[in-house]
Order: structure tokens, then sequence, then C-alpha cells
């Protein structure tokens, strides 16, 4: 297929001078041709395509010949949540969790005091929840105004809610690094003039992150409480795992001894947090196995209990978590009644799992009491000091 896009020229003294310093012999209209093919799309099944290619090549030319591209609006008086009221609150909740906007107090922010990347986010839900059953969702600039960790973290996010909900979505893009990420099954440039399906050669998973993880203290906490849905104090008692990503903090774990009656050396994963620039990947769930793992490995049981449906729901379906008794079913909160401690049960559904992977050994470092840690530091530093000196 030609697109192809004429404009007459209305001339002044500024079309006049590129006439005479550029030597133009148009001086009555502009041309620009487009061609793309799309034709062997109506003989495969697909869910996913790209445009792909340098600007000016006619990315968003060739969307608006397809189709409308999709547009969205937010009411800033209002939270973000709030904005999805076509859905129910739990199918909002759901849809934001899907695009890896899963922090919920975010959800509790009006749009305009989100971050780029929790605005895009945002955006993308909203445009893709709109989408009705058989329509194709048109997304133009796909990932331009966002960093490139959170192209790549949402691109995943993106295909996975795709293909789980049977939609179907083009995208228009001049990043290639999206592309292993998103997996699609076919990607057009249109500066070839062709469609390349990448069915089954793209479809392969996705690139391999990895993580660094050192022990902190509970001042590191601070970076990361703003997204957690519980309080956000710090408990020096917990002991903390951060992760990192090419020495960039990611992600954070904190676990904690819980005294039990009737299970022996048990543990809890107290605090799993994970940045909103790289929320949509698995990286909670990789990182809490990792803790429950490592703590295995010292002859811990780890048990975990939350409320964050994204979390909850990846280790309902892992073969490393098994759900206890009280997986699924309302949580119990302590209150105060007047200086009687009592327990109330609360309509939300708490997610209860214990951990029964296999184990992690190499890391028992990391895993030594507080204190111990800063003796053995302060030890290094005063023997780098006598190795200096000599």
């Amino acid at each position: 297929m030609k697109i192809k896009l004429n404009s007459s020229i209305k001339n002044d003294e500024y079309t006049d001078y590129i006439y005479r310093v550029f030597d133009v012999q148009n001086k009555e209209n502009t041309v620009t041709e487009i061609e793309y093919d799309l034709s062997q799309l109506s003989n495969i099944e697909w869910s996913i395509g790209i445009i792909c290619g340098s600007s000016g090549c006619g990315k968003t030319t060739i969307l608006n010949d397809i189709g409308n591209i999709t547009s969205s609006s937010f009411d800033n008086n209002v939270s973000l949540i709030s904005n999805f009221n076509w859905l129910t609150p739990k199918d909002a909740a759901n849809l934001l969790t899907s695009m890896g906007l899963s922090s919920i107090p975010t959800w509790l922010r009006p749009f305009n005091l989100l971050s780029n990347g929790e605005q895009y986010r945002a955006e993308l839900a909203y445009k893709v929840g709109k989408a009705k059953d058989n329509e194709v969702v048109l997304i133009d600039e796909y990932t331009s105004v966002v960093d490139r960790d959170v192209a790549r973290a949402m691109s995943f996010a993106l295909q996975k809610y795709i293909r789980k909900t049977g939609k179907k979505i083009i995208l228009a893009s001049c990043h290639y690094d999206i592309i292993p990420w998103l997996m699609p099954d076919w990607t057009c440039f249109p500066q070839k003039g062709l469609t390349i399906n990448k069915r089954g050669c793209l479809r392969q998973e996705r690139p391999k992150i990895k993580l660094q993880v050192s022990r902190v203290e509970s001042g590191a906490w601070d970076m990361f409480k703003k997204h957690h849905y519980l309080s956000e104090k710090t408990v020096k008692s917990f002991q903390y795992l951060l992760f990192c990503i090419d020495g960039n903090a990611v992600a954070i774990c904190a676990y904690a001894p819980m005294p039990s009656g009737s299970v022996k050396n048990a543990c809890r994963l107290a605090r799993t947090v994970v940045l909103p620039d790289f929320q949509g990947v698995g990286i909670g769930l990789s990182i809490s196995n990792f803790t429950a793992a490592i703590l295995k490995s010292i002859g811990k049981k780890t048990f975990t209990k939350t409320v964050n449906p994204a979390l909850g729901e990846c280790r309902n379906i892992s073969q490393e978590w098994r759900g206890t008794r009280r997986n699924g079913k309302p949580e119990k909160s302590h209150y105060d009644n007047h200086g009687i401690k009592s327990w109330k049960t609360v309509a939300r559904q708490s997610f209860c799992h214990e951990y029964v992977g296999p184990e992690i050994f190499g890391y028992e470092e990391i895993l030594k009491p507080i204190n111990d840690m800063r003796k053995n530091l302060k030890l290094k530093k005063q023997l780098t000091l006598l190795v200096t000196d000599t």
C-alpha cells in the first residue's frame, strides 16, 4: 500500500529564499510517499505488532491510515484510580497492576503528581483498558518520553496483559530496544517497504535481568518507604537486602524472625518493594524467592503475608511457594479499644504463603547479624590503615 501526502505551498519571502539559495525547482506543492504492506496479517493470528523506524519514516502516517490513534484523558481533581470509573474498583486495580503500575500509594495520587514513567504507564492502562472487543489499540510514539529502563519493564508488562486478555495492539516507535521485551508477532519497517513476520523468532524468553545484592542498614528503607502500602516507619530490627542493576538501587527485601510456638526457626518477609520504574518484570517475586532460598540454606523456614494482588497472585501460581491455611482469607488486624488490645477482621484479602523452593548456598555472609558485620568492617578498615602505613 502506498500513502501519498500532497500539500500545496503558500509562497512568501521565506519560501522564495529557499528556492533561490537551494535551487528548488517545484514551487507549487510538496509530496511525500510512504509504502507499507500489512496484507500478510490477514493470514496469521497475532496480538502485538510494531511499526518501527527512525523519525520521519512515516510511522504516524501509517497508524492514522489504519485507524484512530488512541487517546486518554485524566481528571487531576481525583485520584488516579478514580479515573478508571468504567471498571469496578477491583478491576481498575488489576488493570493498573497488569501494566506494572503496582505501587498502591501511587493509585491514590492525582495523575499530574506522578512521575513521567508512572504517567506513561497510567496512560497506557487507560488506552488499553478502554479498548472494546475486536478493537485494535493504536499507540503512537511508544516509550519516546520515558527512561529506557522504564520502557523495557513497561513493554514486558504490556505484552503479558495483551496476550492474557486476547486484545490486539499496534505500537509505533523509533526505539529498537523494546522489541525483545514486547516479543511482537510482527514488525513493520516502513523505510524498507515490507512487513517482516517475526512470529516464532521474537517470541522467545525476554532478556535476562542481572541483579546485585548487598546487605544494608535500616536507613536504606527511606528510598523505598513511600512506595509501600503499609507504614513508612523504619523498623531497625528488620534485616534489609538491597538489590541493584549496574549499581543503581531497584528493589529491597526485608525479613525478620517470626516467633512461633509450633514452627521452629521461622522467618517472615516483612517488606518487599520494587521502585516504580522497574515494576512489571517479575523482580518482586524473584527477590523474595532469593531471600527465602538463602534463609533456607541456613535452616530457616520463610513465611509471607501480603495484600498486594500482583505479588500475591504470582506466589499463588509459583512452585516455590505454598499457600497456608490463611491464604485467600480476610485479614485480621490488631487494634486498641480504649486500652484493651483486640483483633478485628477486615474485608481485604491477604495472600499467605510458605517458601517450599530450593536452597541457594554461598550467601551466608550477608545473613550475619548487622553488629557482627559492622565489627568486621571496622577490622578491615584497621587492617587497611596498617598496610597503608607500612
